[in-house]
């Protein structure tokens, strides 16, 4: 592959092209696509060789091929220089190598906290892609592996990508002014305060190119089920939304109060389609990838639900429908047909009165500095905000977004005292929650 410098088999441990004060990634396995987004920018404060231990196979091979469209394209290239080591003794060579100081950890969900635990604990900082961990019994791993980094210096944080989408962005923001939100109610179990759903598929294209999933994502022991997986960003915005920069315990800021699941049945060519497999199964496949879970976080009434479909009707994508009930209004963000699959924030007024929009219209004004060009747009139930495009990166753009703030942790040797609560408190949510829906399926 152009642009790429493959050593495979034995490095010798003396690499040249580095500096000392250069952050030095290190990709670990990398068997999901999210690897690859966190190099599709280029970044001054990181060196350009990135050090690969992994198995050899075609999760690799993907990862590569990724990094390698990412240097070849005609615009904005990129110039990473991969230095690929695929021996079965990967992890150990990782770890006694230490050719960088930051492992990125995207793939096999099961394998996850294993690499976590041994990367903080050998002084690495870590970047993970969600989910941390699939199962309650592994909480404690987790919540030992942050104070191991507390100990050793080191930023241990998963990729959060919906934080920077600019529809998240503004409904947070507006839920923090009481002359247009109000104040967030606590709603009931019936009606929640709060809802987030999105819907998935497995078939999709990334980078332009039609995705290829390894045989394990369909595996809920290795990848996880939805109501771990991609709910992990639903609960994250809950908390991000509802109690900004708020340090929460789990132990007595979260209730349970239910939780379900059910499968996406996926017909043989559909997996071999999305697997690229010859050898499939006969028989239909049923991939526990749904969920529902309510809880209550703080006293306030909750709800988040996941769905995988296999494919996006003609034209659409992921969707994303989110509400936040206030005591002046709701704030809605919905992505769906009507809105050409691209999410559109509303504000839904429970007394859409003319002073209120006066409010509103001022509120919008002095927004203008941060946001040149965002409007409002009079609807049925209220106004639907107008968002300049160069203010709405697509999903993989985010991955630049999140890396960027990540990287200021590791420079500052900190984060915000309340990540690290709040990461123990998602995992805690979305966990919890799967042990309710297994027992009561």
């Amino acid at each position: 592959m152009r642009n790429l410098l493959f050593t495979i088999a034995m490095l010798t441990g003396t690499f040249t092209g580095m500096t000392q004060t250069a952050i030095r990634l290190i990709t670990l396995d990398p068997g999901h696509f999210h690897a690859a987004l966190v190099q599709k920018s280029g970044y001054p404060e990181i060196d350009t060789t990135v050090h690969v231990y992994a198995p050899e196979g075609q999760e690799l091979r993907a990862h590569l091929a990724l990094i390698d469209k990412y240097n070849t394209r005609s615009e904005q290239p990129t110039h990473w220089n991969e230095v690929v080591y695929t021996g079965p003794d990967f992890l150990s060579r990782m770890l006694r190598e230490k050719a960088g100081n930051v492992v990125v950890l995207a793939g096999n969900n099961k394998n996850k906290i294993a690499y976590i635990e041994q990367s903080v604990n050998a002084g690495f900082n870590v970047f993970a892609d969600k989910p941390m961990i699939i199962e309650a019994r592994d909480l404690s791993r987790l919540e030992r592996a942050f104070a191991t980094g507390r100990k050793k210096g080191t930023i241990l944080y998963d990729i959060m990508t919906e934080r920077y989408q600019i529809t998240n962005i503004l409904q947070r923001r507006l839920s923090t002014m009481p002359s247009i939100f109000g104040v967030l109610r606590k709603g009931t179990l019936e009606d929640p305060a709060v809802t987030k759903e999105s819907i998935h598929h497995f078939f999709k294209s990334v980078s332009g190119k039609p995705l290829i999933r390894p045989s394990w994502y369909f595996d809920v022991t290795q990848e996880g089920e939805g109501i771990v997986d991609v709910t992990t960003h639903l609960v994250d915005l809950v908390q991000w939304e509802c109690f900004p920069e708020v340090a929460l315990d789990y132990r007595t800021d979260i209730k349970m109060l239910s939780a379900r699941h059910w499968p996406t049945v996926l017909s043989p060519a559909q997996y071999q389609k999305v697997t690229g497999l010859q050898n499939v199964p006969d028989s239909p496949l049923s991939v526990y990838s749904n969920g529902v879970i309510d809880y209550t976080i703080k006293g306030v009434h909750a709800r988040v639900g996941v769905r995988w479909d296999f494919e996006a009707p003609a034209g659409g994508g992921d969707t994303h429908f989110s509400v936040l009930r206030g005591t002046l209004a709701s704030l809605v963000i919905r992505q769906d047909s009507a809105h050409g699959y691209k999410p559109v924030l509303s504000v839904e007024p429970l007394q859409p009165t003319a002073g209120y929009e006066q409010v509103l219209r001022g509120v919008i004004a002095s927004l203008q500095s941060e946001y040149p060009g965002l409007a409002l747009q009079k609807t049925a139930k209220g106004w639907e905000l107008r968002v300049p495009a160069r203010f709405e990166p697509d999903h993989e753009a985010t991955f630049a977004e999140v890396t960027k703030k990540y990287l200021s942790f590791v420079r500052g040797g900190k984060m915000p005292a309340w990540e690290v609560p709040n990461m123990l408190a998602k995992y805690y949510t979305t966990t919890k929650a799967l042990e309710m829906a297994r027992s009561t399926r």
